[in-house]
């Protein structure tokens, strides 16, 4: 079964302002999550602490040495959706500023869902 990706509006713009081989190493992350779903783990696919959202995990990437995040959530269709990505080297704080970000993004995404579907998701 094929998992659908989805891109955050705002994602998608941080996405398009990035390096075609970062756009290219990202996609194919992005591709394995589309083939594995929630069953892709680690080294790949970390849970979240902290986010108010308990399926909110990340995408571990390593480019040009560096770590790379992208924060996701797995929606009630089933649908993995991108958040905020960014590179977290040297920066203690990263999960402290993105995850409320992240979890903004996907509350938004569940209202729409919410308000498409006539019902609420939690």
């Amino acid at each position: 079964m094929e998992w659908k990706v989805l891109f955050d509006e705002d994602f998608e713009e941080w996405f398009g302002e990035q390096k075609d081989d970062l756009q290219n190493e990202i996609l194919g992350h992005s591709k394995l999550l589309a083939t594995y779903g929630p069953m892709l783990g680690r080294p790949r696919v970390e849970s979240i602490k902290g986010s108010r959202f308990p399926n909110m995990k990340e995408l571990r990437i390593q480019w040009r040495g560096q770590p790379w995040r992208i924060l996701f959530a797995f929606d009630p269709k089933r649908r993995s959706i991108l958040l905020v990505g960014g590179n977290k080297q040297g920066d203690k704080r990263w999960y402290d500023k993105n995850i409320p970000i992240a979890d903004a993004r996907f509350e938004r995404h569940l209202r729409r869902m919410e308000k498409d579907n006539g019902k609420k998701h939690r």
